[in-house]
């Protein structure tokens, strides 16, 4: 039992009109630790009481059961709880030390799939910042769902068909170069989509031959098909590297060309239940029963497929092979329309299991306010910004700690989650601009922040040479502990909310929030001082360091023992 279903359970006692749901919706933290921890204010019972909301207060104090608590008073027309911080701080230090990292694991999902649609770069177009959200979304997304029982699928659908594909052949035909390809394989090839693009504005001609060119991809035409899958071999190279640095895996790197032998389920289906209409030639189906305005286009007029097509039939793939309890699309929120549809297309076809279809959308990342675009060539490349990060991380290293064993180590781990850090810290709905200064600074909301607040920790138990003992007892009661008990205690309802949401910037906020508490405590504590609670707060401090490095672990950022 936490906390506030303790105060509820007190309360409903008392006040036998409310059940215990309503009134711990009706619970508050006050705005200062003087006040209690806990308050509920009585202003709803006065009307069905018909009694001043002071008086309400001062009645049900008295039919408390205090002897749980601290102490219970009535202030006004709220009763303020206090919690016992001897018996909690006792409680939640024991549990954290016997579970380790296993704290704060939960059982909701149990053992059910989640598939996980993220990344999913286009094939022969480096990897910029514009795809790290749904990498680093996805993957903090995959390590929450484990915390709360779940299986996961991280699949890595590649952008790696389409009528891109028919620019990229026209582009290199007239213009391309095998050695210069070979050489620098993705950047060769950037410069030639960006030139094409440039082109067909002022050719339009240019278009409509890279429309053939995709025709004959479609139809299996050999010269197309070879350079097509030598572009898509030199980009996965690619990407895999840059994958490994990431530290980040998937378990399925089936893209759009999976699918091309499984669209015509599809469309038969569709066909089967009555559900396709001919629309200018086009073959579509109507959603406005579902508000939906624009029909979904299965097939154009042309013969050719698209996106929703593909994705209907990576949707049923992936119902059959997984049998998933929830399949989440982590795409930016421009694409709410196309999930909208595919969901509704789905529901149509009589599949229920298209409620278990969650699109995890999220904002745009921008440079000094404006809109990434490789069509455009303004793009930031994540290659030369991980680099980048990590020299920066390295001289704050070696001006805090020259001494420092594997610096180099240590500098990649800081680079590379302030990077992760940075983003996840952001509501994911919510965009923010590329300031890779302000990502890899050691104060503020930052990754390395957090990072050196656990790396302090461990100096301190390694000065200490500090092992907490499970059997022992360790309790705390001033106020300082008890800030940080507080948020230890609330660990496993953070990563349940941010399940709840999808919403990894839960996670990084309560770590930003930990950090502090403890650097506050750091900074006011005597920890080492030769006193009875000596060795009750190195215990807090373990459990402080060892909870944020659960949290940075959830949000796919390393945690180092020395910085």
């Amino acid at each position: 039992m936490n906390n506030r279903q303790l105060v509820a359970e007190q309360i409903a006692k008392a006040v036998t009109d409310l059940d215990k749901d309503t009134i711990i919706s009706l619970l508050e933290r006050p705005k200062k630790s003087d006040m209690g921890d806990i308050a509920f204010p009585t202003f709803s019972l006065a009307k069905t009481l018909r009694k001043a909301p002071q008086n309400i207060a001062n009645d049900i104090v008295e039919k408390i059961d205090s002897s749980h608590f601290e102490k219970v008073q009535a202030v006004g027309p709220y009763i303020n709880f206090f919690l016992d911080r001897a018996t909690i701080s006792a409680a939640v230090l024991k549990e954290v030390i016997e579970k380790k990292e296993d704290y704060a694991q939960q059982t909701v999902g149990q053992g059910r799939n989640i598939t996980i649609d993220m990344s999913s770069p286009n094939i022969a177009k480096p990897f910029s910042i514009g795809h790290l959200r749904s990498t680093v979304i996805g993957d903090s997304l995959s390590n929450i769902f484990k915390k709360m029982g779940y299986k996961t699928i991280k699949i890595n659908h590649l952008g790696d068909w389409g009528k891109q594909f028919g620019m990229l052949i026209v582009a290199y035909k007239k213009w391309g170069n095998e050695e210069a390809v070979k050489a620098h394989p993705i950047d060769e090839l950037l410069q030639l989509y960006i030139r094409i693009n440039a082109e067909a504005e002022k050719h339009p001609e240019l278009d409509e031959e890279a429309r053939d060119w995709f025709r004959k991809l479609e139809k299996g035409d050999e010269e197309a098909l070879t350079l097509w899958q030598w572009f898509r071999d030199e980009s996965l190279i690619e990407f895999n590297r840059l994958y490994a640095e990431l530290d980040i895996d998937f378990d399925s790197y089936n893209g759009e060309a999976f699918y091309n032998d499984k669209m015509a389920e599809i469309v038969d289906l569709l066909a089967e239940k009555g559900l396709l209409e001919t629309s200018e030639g086009a073959q579509v189906v109507n959603l406005e029963k579902y508000g939906i305005e624009n029909p979904a286009l299965i097939k154009k007029s042309d013969g050719t497929t698209l996106y929703i097509t593909r994705d209907l039939a990576a949707a049923l793939y992936r119902k059959r092979q997984y049998d998933f309890a929830k399949s989440v699309y982590v795409v930016g929120q421009e694409q709410a329309a196309h999930f909208q549809q595919l969901k509704a297309v789905l529901k149509e076809m009589g599949y229920q299991w298209s409620d278990d279809i969650q699109h995890v959308a999220f904002g745009l990342v921008t440079k000094n306010g404006k809109k990434l675009s490789t069509r455009k060539g303004n793009v930031i490349l994540l290659e030369p910004t991980i680099a980048e990060a990590v020299g920066r991380s390295l001289a704050q290293i070696e001006a805090k700690n020259p001494h420092l064993a594997d610096k180099a180590a240590v500098a990649h781990a800081v680079g590379v989650g302030a990077i992760k850090f940075y983003d996840l810290k952001t509501e994911r709905t919510h965009g923010y601009d590329f300031d890779l200064e302000a990502m890899v600074s050691f104060e503020g909301e930052t990754g390395p922040y957090v990072q050196y607040a656990h790396a302090r920790i461990q100096s301190i138990l390694k000065k200490a040479e500090f092992t907490p003992d499970a059997d022992a007892t360790y309790q705390l009661n001033d106020a300082e502990s008890w800030e940080i008990i507080k948020y230890i205690q609330d660990f496993p309802n953070v990563i349940a909310k941010s399940f709840e949401n999808l919403e990894p910037s839960v996670i990084a906020k309560f770590a930003i929030n930990l950090a502090q508490s403890f650097n506050k405590y750091y900074a006011h504590t005597r920890i080492l001082s030769e006193t009875p609670e000596r060795d009750s707060r190195l215990a807090l401090i373990y459990a402080t360091a060892t909870v944020l490095k659960e949290a940075l672990r959830l949000l796919g950022v390393e945690a180092p023992n020395e910085m």
